[in-house]
């Protein structure tokens, strides 16, 4: 869909949310965003090619929640995306599900979701796909990896969380088990761009717990994750059927204080590829990374960041030679691994509106494009930058 269709299917639902809100205000909320920037990547192709300022920094979205009975509503979100070479440009329907609330079972609360529901899982999981609700436009790319933004946000599935408040603390368990649709992207990004056939999620499978004290000014986490995925090839493939697992372990931290707020997640990703390349090939890496991020209040207007975050592909192979030399020179070994700095800065000019700034220093180019990218080389360099500025309204 373009971005005409999406803004007419935004205009038509808002119109239908008039229409329901004129007969019953008590049983609709819906929302929206418009956001709009400026970006660059200098030396590197993560956001946009040669060196190009760009406007690809642009996000509208109109979400809802439609309350069918006490306990029971209907919540959905529709986006339109153009985000460069992050991600597809396009609109996508990113949640629609049935929220069933019990609000007292064994002394926990319970919430249920039925059909595309959102990933609650990590720090800003929850969170990603709303621009005024991020610390900076690109989020850190060890956790939070745009080229799979669908993919993470959520599933088609079902979604269990169970909340525990006690005078002294509060309790989270999350449970999810789903599988999200794959596109052509994600395909090249996994298989190359010379894969022609299909590659499908055949489930993913996740849990976390999280505990905040009664004051609420810490929470703590640790989140696992589980997927297979596979691939059958077309007619014509030079790639062959074959199948990969995928396991991810987190802690996620996070302290607020009157004035800043720090947060970090580490993880530990297992991944285990069968077929595909050749019948007996078989690999199995163990990734690492996380980051850390911290923002200051200068006022209730200024706030500012600082972040640092990182990614190796290997444990085995920090460095890159390893994978320079099985390549024979085709990867450079700064494609290994990925160490990214940020600074950004953010005005609330009025009600409503926010401008933000980011600048990101990085080193190596592990998360910029596929490993099996014919032109990989010579798209990144070992030390490239990109920065943004972005207007944003939501209402």
């Amino acid at each position: 869909m373009n971005r005409l269709s999406t803004l007419a299917i935004m205009a038509m639902l808002t119109l239908a949310a008039g229409h329901v809100n004129a007969q019953d205000t008590s049983r609709l909320n819906w929302h929206g965003y418009i956001s709009q920037g400026l970006t660059q990547s200098i030396d590197g192709d993560f956001i946009t090619s040669d060196n190009q300022i760009t406007g690809e920094l642009t996000e509208i979205g109109l979400n809802g929640l439609y309350q069918i009975s006490s306990n029971v509503s209907v919540a959905g979100q529709v986006v339109y995306l153009d985000g460069g070479n992050r991600f597809k440009q396009g609109s996508r329907l990113d949640y629609l599900f049935i929220d069933w609330t019990i609000p007292d079972l064994a002394g926990w609360q319970a919430q249920i979701h039925l059909g595309r529901f959102k990933n609650r899982h990590w720090l800003y999981s929850v969170t990603r796909d709303v621009p005024q609700t991020r610390d900076t436009a690109v989020l850190p790319q060890s956790v939070y990896f745009d080229s799979f933004r669908d993919v993470a946000l959520g599933s088609n599935g079902v979604q269990t969380s169970f909340t525990k408040y006690t005078d002294s603390s509060i309790w989270q368990v999350n449970w999810g088990y789903g599988r999200s649709e794959l596109g052509d992207d994600q395909r090249d990004f996994f298989l190359g761009s010379d894969a022609k056939g299909e590659i499908e999620q055949d489930f993913v499978h996740q849990f976390s717990v999280y505990w905040q004290p009664s004051s609420m000014n810490w929470k703590l986490g640790v989140s696992l994750l589980e997927s297979d995925f596979s691939y059958t090839p077309s007619e014509e493939d030079v790639r062959i059927a074959g199948e990969s697992n995928i396991r991810r372990f987190m802690l996620s931290m996070q302290y607020f204080s009157e004035n800043w707020e720090f947060s970090s997640e580490l993880l530990r990703e297992i991944q285990d590829i069968r077929g595909a390349f050749a019948p007996n090939y078989y690999d199995k890496r163990i990734g690492e990374g996380g980051f850390v991020q911290f923002r200051y209040l200068f006022s209730n207007e200024f706030s500012g960041l600082v972040g640092y975050d990182t990614y190796v592909n290997d444990v085995d192979d920090r460095n890159g030679k390893g994978l320079e030399a099985q390549t024979f020179g085709q990867i450079p070994a700064y494609f290994a691994y990925m160490d990214t700095t940020t600074v950004g800065l953010r005005w609330d000019i009025a009600p409503r509106w926010r401008l933000q700034a980011e600048h990101h220093w990085v080193e190596g180019a592990n998360r910029v494009v596929s490993l099996l990218d014919p032109s990989i080389g010579t798209n990144t360099d070992k030390h490239w930058r990109m920065w943004s500025v972005q207007l944003m309204y939501w209402f």
